[in-house]
């Protein structure tokens, strides 16, 4: 950061700690799953009707849109945040833990949206920019199948709210606090999941040689699929394959008809997703017909690549080391976990960052995470900075 530079500095945001974990203590107290977030959208929508902001409710769903223009300046960028919990049993002991018993904000959306409201705050108290500021609250993104990202899309997003660009960010357990992760290019994957039944012909366990052992031939089918990453997939390239579910039979002496195996699927390419595809469909039916049994197949596509577009990933790690300096922040690792942020960025130009969530923070998904709230004034001051660099009266953002 300059000497002569008036953007926001985390000095700026500091003050707010106390006010913004108030917020974030709210919202994980209060969760909600997606599709049902309701009083979760209409919290943040009273906020920023409450600092000026243009507010639009029921975007694609429970979406929530804000947008507040300053000067004459015409261009806008949009930031996102996501506002959905998860179907967990909270186990943190935390004074504001969940109020409801297996709803729990175990993926740190509460301080997503939490940080947000405190960039949308600052930008509205101090109008430091020329342009427009789209504030994009997200449901659903923990849906999978029919995420919120999409239904905002589909209901209008970009037409309704036109941006230059879109930045988002997600916290990253296992890195220090306050530091930040940037990667131009593929940084999450696709996320895809088959569904195989392998159809076999049951009978007594006595007698194996009467029956097509549709549990043998899953087994061997589990081991099988490995193959795909290990003798198709270019080296060079990352893939991953798990079978995460198997399930067949209900007692020790029956050979059932049918066993039934959940296998997740993860690529970061589109070459490589759709070779995952084709291979794990013809090795599953070649395979199993080599034992005398039948597969039936259901091939879901989930959340695409997430891919960050070289300019706005060099102006947002510009942003990041100007507020915190270059020695909070390094090259993101490919994450193998997914992320419907890359709806948007098939879009809008963009980029998705990691936060640093604490080296000994539960990971994601668990019943004992936290949202680290050392993070609260630094995520808020980075949205207000990127925000107030990429709208600068000078023109110094990214380019359109």
């Amino acid at each position: 950061m300059t000497q002569s530079d008036n953007f926001a500095r985390l000095a700026d945001l500091e003050p707010r700690r106390e006010a913004l974990e108030e917020i974030r203590h709210h919202l994980h107290a209060n969760p909600e799953l997606s599709f049902e977030e309701e009083k979760t959208a209409a919290f943040v929508a009273d906020k920023l009707e409450s600092w000026g902001y243009e507010v639009t409710r029921n975007v694609g769903g429970h979406g929530v849109v804000g947008c507040l223009t300053v000067g004459t300046g015409g261009r806008s960028v949009a930031i996102r945040a996501d506002m959905d919990a998860l179907p967990i049993l909270e186990k943190t002991g935390l004074p504001y833990a969940s109020k409801f018993e297996g709803k729990m904000h175990a993926c740190g959306h509460d301080g997503h949206t939490t940080m947000l409201l405190g960039a949308a705050e600052y930008l509205a108290r101090t109008k430091n920019f020329n342009g427009t500021v789209t504030l994009v609250f997200q449901p659903a993104e923990e849906a999978g199948e029919i995420s919120g990202a999409q239904a905002m899309i589909a209901d209008g997003l970009f037409e309704r709210f036109p941006c230059d660009a879109i930045f988002g960010l997600h916290n990253h357990p296992g890195a220090p606090e306050g530091t930040v992760l940037t990667r131009s290019g593929p940084i999450m994957a696709a996320a895809d999941t088959a569904y195989i039944k392998v159809i076999g012909k049951g009978g007594h366990a006595s007698r194996p040689h009467l029956t097509v052992d549709p549990v043998m031939v899953a087994c061997s089918l589990v081991m099988a699929l490995q193959t795909v990453v290990a003798r198709n997939i270019d080296p060079t390239e990352t893939a991953v394959i798990t079978v995460g579910a198997i399930h067949g039979g209900e007692a020790s002496n029956v050979i059932p008809d049918d066993v039934d195996l959940a296998v997740s699927i993860r690529s970061f390419s589109p070459v490589v997703r759709d070779l995952l595809q084709k291979r794990v469909c013809e090795l599953t039916e070649q395979h199993v017909a080599a034992y005398g049994a039948t597969a039936e197949i259901k091939y879901e596509l989930g959340y695409p690549v997430v891919v960050n577009s070289d300019a706005e990933t060099v102006f947002a790690t510009e942003v990041v080391r100007e507020l915190i300096g270059d020695d909070k922040v390094s090259t993101c690792p490919l994450i193998p976990g997914s992320e419907d942020f890359a709806y948007f960025l098939q879009h809008k130009p963009g980029s998705f960052l990691r936060l640093g969530n604490g080296v000994d923070s539960a990971v994601l998904h668990n019943p004992k995470y936290n949202f680290n709230d050392a993070n609260l004034p630094v995520g808020s001051a980075l949205w207000a900075r990127l925000a107030e660099r990429y709208l600068a009266a000078g023109g110094n953002g990214a380019e359109a």
